[in-house]
């Protein structure tokens, strides 16, 4: 009884300092708080939303806020609150899809640049120099002009123009991983370069990549509904929160909520996963701990 009271106690006592730095941290509470109400918003848009956000009603157009229509209507009567309430599920996978397209690939180009080095890391790193030399949104931009303005190329887009900053990352983290006694012994007693990378020097890696994800999540929200406002993005009609402003510009004097409660969704949303992003640098970097 007292072994098995002492191993359920062990995660508890594990956990404590994990603990304790993220209630010193209130940037990370505040940033998990706002990026926690987007996630729930986004999960339960079909029942929050009052309305259709798609259904146009030509008779309440440009409405403004009242207790019918919470954030106004825009200029085909639609109805602004479950406008704004779906386009967080667009906001969620937008950040989600393409961090997770630019993670995938440059965690494993940084994985393969370190591990290698030689002629791979400086065929790797004169590929990320190229990318690196053109501006990112203007990469972007080419990308949808090709492709066409959907979601799914929006993702791709700007995943694509992502993945240097993590290669650069992870590159960096190998090269210093590589020289630790536990990584030199694995490859002296013959285990494959797969395994190293993957077993011993992937888990070393894993914190600052999760940071910079963070950081790059509202980025690519920022990015996205940028590309959107100026027709480059998600198309209308969908409730993508940049389209949704870029039908309110006409109307910015007399029916200001257009723009103003999609602009407060996007800086909140920015806000809050910058915040996390900063409260994790605190809590997962090993050199700023107890």
């Amino acid at each position: 009884m007292a072994s098995a009271a002492l191993a359920a106690a062990a995660p508890r006592r594990r956990a404590t300092p994990l603990l304790r730095r993220v209630r010193r941290s209130p940037p990370l509470v505040v940033g998990l708080v706002l990026f926690g109400a987007l996630l729930l918003m986004a999960a339960f848009a079909p029942l929050i939303a009052p309305a259709d956000p798609i259904a146009i009603q030509v008779s309440e157009r440009l409405q403004p806020p009242s207790a019918a229509h919470l954030f106004g209507t825009d200029d085909f009567g639609r109805d602004l609150f479950s406008r704004v309430v779906w386009g967080s599920r667009l906001a969620v996978r937008l950040g989600t899809l393409s961090v997770l397209v630019a993670a995938t690939g440059g965690v494993a180009l940084g994985l393969v640049a370190g591990y290698y080095r030689g002629w791979v890391d400086n065929l790797i790193s004169r590929l990320l120099e190229v990318v690196l030399a053109f501006p990112g949104e203007l990469f972007a931009i080419a990308i949808i002009a090709v492709l066409g303005p959907s979601l799914d190329n929006l993702i791709v887009a700007l995943g694509l123009f992502g993945w240097p900053g993590y290669a650069r990352l992870v590159r960096g983290s190998v090269l210093s991983a590589g020289q630790r006694e536990y990584v030199e012994a694995a490859r002296a007693i013959g285990a494959r370069a797969s395994r190293v990378m993957l077993r011993h020097i992937l888990p070393n890696v894993v914190a600052p990549v999760i940071i910079l994800s963070a950081t790059r999540f509202g980025g690519a929200l920022l990015a996205g509904s940028g590309l959107s406002f100026i027709g480059l993005g998600v198309p209308i009609p969908q409730p993508e929160w940049g389209a949704i402003m870029a039908t309110g510009r006409d109307y910015i004097g007399s029916a200001w909520w257009i723009v103003v409660f999609p602009g407060v969704l996007i800086a909140t949303a920015v806000l809050g996963v910058n915040l996390v992003g900063d409260g994790l640098r605190d809590v997962l970097d090993p050199r700023l701990g107890d």
